[in-house]
């Protein structure tokens, strides 16, 4: 069973944190764990792009972004994979750069250190070439960029549809057996 931690950034997109959290909830019985950090920025980006945050709308265990003491801050707790989404460039640069300034940056350092899964789905665009160089160096330290990239092969008919097909990729990536339509099939 899955031990895994979700980190939800203050990128736009973050239908996709929801709609990750919607569907693990879905998938519990394939997760021994799910804890949830969200950062403030994540919180505000959540009531503007949707409706108002209520982790109590989830039964996962929420951690504050400046709990340093929740388990999964050390490679001891043994966490085997942790998915950010959406995750901003700012973000994503800390994460490169080993900046552990709150408890999403130092969960994703515990992850590489521990050569355990690290999803980061990336929502910005255009790409700087600081952007690109900082996906380089979380690529090669192990971690996996996965864009919140659509696609469209299977004709969605909403908003959701469209969101569901990255978070179908991203559940897919971090080990989920999934029921989601599949190129060719």
């Amino acid at each position: 069973m899955q031990k895994l931690v979700i980190g939800i950034g203050g990128a736009s997109g973050a239908i996709y944190g929801k709609r990750l959290l919607d569907r693990l909830e879905d998938l519990k019985d394939q997760a021994g764990e799910i804890r949830v950090v969200i950062t403030e920025n994540g919180k505000i980006n959540w009531n503007l792009e949707m409706e108002p945050f209520r982790e109590e709308q989830y039964s996962f265990r929420f951690h504050h972004e400046q709990d340093f003491y929740a388990p999964f801050a050390s490679g001891s707790a043994r966490y085997n994979t942790m998915i950010v989404c959406p995750c901003s460039m700012g973000l994503l640069g800390r994460i490169a750069n080993g900046v552990s300034n709150n408890l999403i940056t130092r969960s994703a350092d515990v992850m590489l250190k521990e050569r355990r899964k690290l999803l980061l789905i990336t929502r910005e665009t255009p790409l700087s070439l600081i952007h690109i160089n900082n996906m380089k160096a979380v690529t090669e330290a192990g971690a996996i960029i996965c864009p919140a990239t659509p696609s469209f092969y299977h004709k969605p008919q909403s908003v959701t549809d469209l969101v569901d097909t990255v978070i179908d990729r991203v559940l897919d990536l971090a080990g989920f057996e999934i029921d989601t339509k599949r190129w060719g099939v």
